[in-house]
């Protein structure tokens, strides 16, 4: 029976917070299990020695000299399970990545593998390990001796400022402020009762505090472990980031490009708090830890701030946010019509907002959406304060949806309220009968459109009958108004419409849908169908397909179920997925649905309008919102997240019987197509105070990366039931990868100060090796059996012989990523790197192996060539031919995909614009070849599958050559800058090898 590990964490008073404290952790030792080649553990206590030049264990049968390693023949420690023993199947399961560590040493690159207690014990060893690697030949005395370090003497010399009679002490009040300004998010109770510890601890209780216990107090409290070991890992120097070092972590680890020292040196002047810091160009762990807090680093990408996506498609090519009843601040039914309502929704970025009119008491038309209202609105006074504040926000198109219930009289007097009040801003220009689409938002741009019903063409009266939508009837019931408008014998309710209200409606016609095939023939763009969540889940579950297909040129609003007498909302994404544009969301409720809403329209600026993923804006394309898998020519990605510790964390509201104790934990939970929902969370974090550590990794696949949201859950475990603490939501596409912190909100969305999570983000592709979409970053191993992307047969004789001709193209296109994948996922491994690890990373790994050993550096690269062979000199190592060997077939895979990529390239499009040609002959080739019913269907959505599989490999295999050239870039600067490069004049011009792609026509 194989011997199993036991969890604990590391004591609650030990905090490993210097190097120093890891050398002495280290040099008192502790039970570690050693894992043996055939996968067994042992226990063995490991020591540091006294002289810190060796680490030994007992007891060993081996002679007490040879049961030790020596430092200097250390040449890397990796942290988790990075090589083949701690890889293999035997152990995978009985313990967490996080408590694994390995030490590589000797000529022959040998390995000790390790699991400690926990990831507290494993920091502990790796840090003072890398910092004894690093120094221990220069500095063979404890650490913390001689001059006092960049950080003591800035705490030391705020303590100066602070001590205003220089009496070289401070009252306890004064020093507890003065942490507190230093560390807002911190708690008074939690600084006071530090001093009193450590006063007692150093028998020197009193009012005051000398300058010795105030910097120990602050270095106690304020060093967050983690990122200090985040430090550690990247510095060269001892305890703070130099500006290589930081140049270094935010390329490699943050995926930044064109970092500069220039842009460094302004990073340390912008947080680093010391003054001689910031002029010797230094960041320390305070300095770095502010860094990692702040809006420059924060996980949203900052492109998404702004407008970032093409605004110039038509208007039903985009999400729009619409509001459903904007005016009420509480539910539909106990609520109150409140103008206020308005304001914040068009500050969040609203651009549909829905107004129903009622007959108002003074003879004006009045708005409000309950009958139990204690008040209603003005029409005049809401429509002021639309054209006040209509583009604050956003300055893209406004959709104001009238939903009429006034008399006639009444609706004159509205007609010419909006157009006294909205003037220029109201859009009236008649739809163009020659265009096909409706107008982009660019050119709708400070324009306010009203969608509603408008007379026939032939009549001639200053008003008429039309047709009502259902929406706002069940209202109309409950105020006792239903029997005056029903129609005898059922059929649709009519209602009279003025001329003048509808001479105000263009572009958002409103019109009762009949059926998918009817609107295909004769619905014109500039015609909008409203449906209710129930209908509309109906066709989404059904007939997925088609709905998409509908809104590819016409504008669906979905409005809530009128059973939501709470003013509860559905879920959004239900209908996103089938590209429905208006989902009218009840912004007064919050919740999971709302924070989806919100999260969603965060991207592309807040401006309220989303570009659709383009696989449902492509006239000829495959979708089908309910794929269990990976879609043809989308990108899986993998999300891999690890959650590592929590800020701030505030109690759940309500919570004042449980005293101080939060419990928390943190649920990850994606939402999109229904292939990608799924949801992880991490162990609960007992007894941890305000700032839990959670240390634990999550995965997620992701097959539709542009319809995909991230949400952040922190719940406080509970016997009685788990209380909201906190929640964060973001799109996968605003994700930044390396290490961020997550800025947490309360239920209602409002920020929470100071509560974060802090989190690391990488992305890689599904089956490894290529970049993750647009990140740079490779995945795991594909599977053994390959998979191949094929067409479809349409059962027409002609078009099957066309796109049987990209059989063989499809397969080779399939055969040069993934042969490169595979490649640089093996390369990878031998270098101890996760698959998220980028090319510069596997070669400065090397390089630092190199560098480690006594001799000179036994393998080069030659950067004269194109493609940089790396060459050994002389005898090496077997781990080192192993990984020259991966090398190699990485650099002759990604040789074949440079060199043959545009061939097949060409094959993919000719064959996809051969198909395209039939498109237009479609219809015609149908009835001649006698298609009707299911086999009509089936042959288009097979046209579809094979115009969409084509355009996407030819895609793939255009960004595939892409991030070969990358990683050959790569791989030139990390030779030069890292010293195992040779000939390095011929490196390869960036700007050429990191051209950006032309995209393939829709």
């Amino acid at each position: 029976k194989k011997k199993t590990v036991s969890f604990s964490t590391m004591p609650n008073d030990r905090k490993i917070n210097s190097t120093a404290a890891c050398i002495s952790f280290m040099l008192e030792g502790c039970e570690l299990k050693k894992v043996r080649s055939n996968s067994r553990m042992y226990s063995r206590f490991f020591v540091l020695d006294a002289d810190m030049r060796s680490v030994r264990w007992e007891p060993s049968k081996k002679d007490s000299e040879k049961a030790k390693i020596e430092i200097k023949s250390v040449k890397e420690v990796r942290v988790g399970k990075k090589t083949p023993v701690l890889r293999s199947n035997g152990l995978s399961d009985q313990f967490p990545d996080e408590c694994a560590f390995s030490i590589i040493y000797g000529d022959n690159y040998e390995s000790l593998d390790l699991v400690a207690s926990s990831a507290d014990v494993v920091s502990a060893w790796v840090m003072g390990l890398r910092y004894l690697v690093s120094y221990g030949k220069h500095t063979p005395e404890a650490p913390g001796t001689g001059h006092p370090s960049l950080r003591t003497s800035w705490i030391s010399s705020v303590f100066d400022l602070a001590d205003l009679e220089k009496s070289g002490r401070i009252p306890v009040s004064r020093a507890v402020q003065l942490i507190k300004a230093l560390n807002p998010g911190m708690k008074t109770s939690t600084i006071e009762l530090k001093f009193k510890e450590l006063q007692k601890a150093s028998e020197r209780p009193g009012a005051e505090v000398a300058c010795d216990l105030f910097v120990e107090v602050y270095c106690e409290l304020c060093t967050r472990p983690e990122i200090f070991f985040l430090l550690v890992q990247f510095s060269s120097n001892k305890e703070y980031l130099g500006l290589k070092d930081l140049l270094m972590f935010l390329e490699v680890e943050q995926g930044m490009e064109g970092v500069t020292e220039e842009k460094c040196l302004e990073i340390v002047g912008k947080y680093e708090p010391s003054k001689e810091g910031r002029e010797k160009g230094y960041l320390a762990i305070d300095g770095f830890t502010r860094y990692l807090l702040s809006a420059d680093c924060s996980i949203f990408d900052p492109q998404h701030r702004k407008v970032c996506q093409d605004m110039a498609q038509p208007l039903s090519h985009y999400y729009i946010s619409s509001a459903h009843s904007a005016c009420l601040l509480e539910d539909n039914f106990w609520g109150r019509s409140d103008i206020s309502g308005y304001i914040s929704a068009l500050g969040l970025g609203c651009r549909s907002i829905e107004l129903v009119l009622w007959d108002g008491p003074e003879g004006e038309p009045v708005v409000y959406t309950s009958p139990s209202a204690a008040s209603c609105v003005p029409f005049r006074a809401v429509v002021g304060l639309i054209d006040q504040h209509a583009f604050t926000a956003s300055a893209y198109p406004l959709i104001l949806c009238l939903v009429v219930r006034c008399s006639a009289p009444q609706q004159r007097l509205a007609a010419q309220c909006l157009r006294k009040t909205l003037g220029e801003k109201l859009y009236l220009e008649p739809p163009n009968p020659t265009a096909s689409y409706l107008p982009s938002p660019e050119q709708l741009k400070g324009r306010i459109l009203i969608k509603g019903k408008k007379l026939p063409p032939g009549c001639e009266d200053s008003e008429g009958e039309v047709s009502d939508e259902e929406e706002g009837w069940e209202l109309a019931r409950r105020l006792g108004q239903e029997d005056q408008e029903a129609p005898e014998g059922g059929g649709p309710r009519r209602v009279r419409l003025s001329r003048e209200l509808s001479e105000l409606v263009s572009l958002c016609q409103a019109v009762p849908f009949q059926d998918f095939e009817s609107s295909r023939r004769g619905q014109r763009y500039w015609e909008m169908c409203s449906f209710s969540e129930v209908e509309a889940g109906r066709f989404a579950n059904e007939c997925p397909a088609e709905l998409v297909s509908y809104n590819k040129r016409f504008l669906s609003r979905v409005y809530p179920s009128p059973m939501r007498i709470d003013a509860s909302n559905m879920n959004p994404q239900d209908f996103w997925k089938c590209g429905c544009q208006m989902v009218a969301m009840n912004y007064q409720t919050p919740g999971l649905m709302m924070d989806l809403n919100a999260g969603w329209f965060r991207q592309n600026g807040a401006c309220g309008y989303v570009l659709r993923p383009a696989i449902m804006r492509e006239e000829v394309s495959y979708f089908s919102a309910n794929a269990k898998d990976s879609l043809p020519g989308v990108p899986a990605q993998l999300l891999h997240l690890k959650v590592i510790s929590g800020q701030n964390l505030p109690k759940p509201k309500g919570s004042g019987a449980k005293g101080e104790v939060v419990e928390p934990y943190v649920c990850a939970e994606i939402h999109g197509i229904p292939a990608d929902c799924a949801e992880h969370r991490t162990k609960t974090a007992l007894q941890s105070g305000d700032n839990p550590v959670f240390d634990e990794s999550l995965e997620f696949q992701i097959n539709l990366p542009e319809l995909a949201v991230l949400r952040f859950v922190v719940l406080d475990d509970d016997y009685i039931g788990d209380e909201f603490i906190a929640q964060y939501t973001i799109p996968f596409e605003c994700l930044q990868p390396g290490y961020r912190h997550v800025p947490l909100q309360s239920l209602a969305g409002e920020p929470l100060p100071h509560a974060t999570l802090f989190v690391h983000v990488a992305i890689t592709d599904r089956r490894g090796g290529g970049k993750g979409h647009r990140r740079g970053l490779a995945g795991r191993r594909g599977r053994r059996v390959r998979e191949y992307t094929s067409t479809k047969t349409t059962g027409i004789k002609a078009i099957d012989e066309v796109f049987r001709t990209a059989t063989q193209p499809l397969r080779e296109a399939t055969d040069l990523r993934e042969n490169v994948q595979n490649a640089l996922v093996s390369f990878k491994e031998l270098c101890g790197l996760t698959p998220a690890a980028n090319m510069k990373q596997c070669i400065l790994t090397v390089a630092t192996w190199l560098l480690h050993s006594d001799s000179t550096p036994s393998v080069t690269l030659n950067l004269a060539e194109q493609y940089p062979p790396m060459e050994a000199q002389g005898p090496i190592p077997d781990l080192l031919r192993k990984v020259l060997t991966a090398y190699e077939t990485m650099i002759q895979t990604s040789r074949t995909l440079i060199e043959s990529a545009d061939a097949v390239y060409g094959k993919l499009i000719q064959a996809q614009q051969a198909g395209m040609d039939f498109h237009k002959e479609l219809h015609r080739i149908e009835t001649k070849e006698g298609l009707r019913g299911r086999k009509l269907q089936k042959a288009l959505e097979s046209f579809a599958w094979n115009i969409t599989v084509l355009k996407g490999q030819a895609d793939l295999l255009k960004h595939a050559k892409a991030e070969a050239l990358d990683n050959l870039w790569q791989i030139h600067n990390a030779g030069q800058s890292c010293g195992i490069g040779r000939n390095g004049s011929a490196s390869p011009e960036p700007s050429r090898l990191r051209a950006p792609l032309e995209p393939i026509p829709e």
